[in-house]
């Protein structure tokens, strides 16, 4: 077992997921998947990602040949439901204030943004099903225990779930080089902040679904910051108005 805490085997694999236990991704290769439709029955029950892979990959995951061409990666915490958040925000008696991930595929950075959402008193963080990292030990690590803490919620549509957060209140804000400078945007209410993938920024359909975009000023010769401390920035703006 790797420091991502991944099980391999087929038995192995399946009293796992039969126990329930929080998994990210199932790892398997497609031409040697005779046998395998129980556990591939029992993940996407469960949610839980289905990857077609090559053999050296489950090798490398594993550390050992001997997975019979199966690999669940557990998670090092359960995943929550949308409701969860909403259930938190109420308890709090606040109004909601979530952090979006749209594809933050580093985990040292989403570890980070989990911890300064903890910090700030966000009531949980969103992120996609596929393309972002998953709840691994190096996201726990990175945020220094505050996934224990925090609500992380995996959607299978961002755009859909941003769609369901206005109908239910919130405004949608968007971190991007194109918006108007956070300073001059009044960050009040129930507010669903997104944060873009490290590369790439906001996808389109995400861009879309915001209500306003929002940046930082840079005046130097560097353009863009790091995804977890444009975040950071953000999210003490939106808790400087609350």
């Amino acid at each position: 077992m790797t420091e991502e805490n991944v099980i391999g085997g087929r038995n192995a694999v399946a009293e796992a997921l039969k126990a329930g236990r929080p998994a990210d991704a199932l790892y398997l290769v497609s031409r040697e998947t005779k046998g395998l439709g129980e556990i591939i029955a029992l993940a996407k029950a469960q949610g839980v990602v289905v990857k077609d892979t090559k053999r050296e990959k489950l090798t490398q995951l594993c550390g050992t040949a001997q997975h019979q061409g199966v690999v669940l990666c557990i998670a090092a915490q359960a995943y929550a439901d949308l409701e969860d958040l909403f259930a938190v925000a109420n308890e709090r008696n606040e109004a909601p204030f979530f952090i979006v991930c749209d594809e933050i595929e580093d985990p040292h950075n989403l570890g980070a943004i989990i911890r300064t959402a903890e910090a700030v008193g966000a009531h949980g963080v969103i992120v996609p099903k596929r393309r972002s990292a998953p709840l691994s030990q190096t996201v726990a690590r990175a945020s220094a225990g505050a996934i224990a803490h925090l609500p992380v919620v995996r959607v299978p549509n961002l755009a859909a779930t941003l769609e369901e957060l206005k109908t239910r209140g919130l405004w949608i804000y968007g971190a991007d080089m194109q918006g108007v400078l956070h300073s001059e945007q009044k960050l009040q209410g129930a507010i669903a902040l997104v944060i873009g993938s490290e590369g790439r920024g906001l996808g389109r359909l995400v861009k879309e679904r915001c209500d306003g975009l929002i940046c930082l000023p840079m005046r130097g010769k560097i353009n863009s910051l790091n995804a977890s401390v444009a975040a950071g920035i953000l999210m003490y703006e939106v808790m400087k108005w609350r």
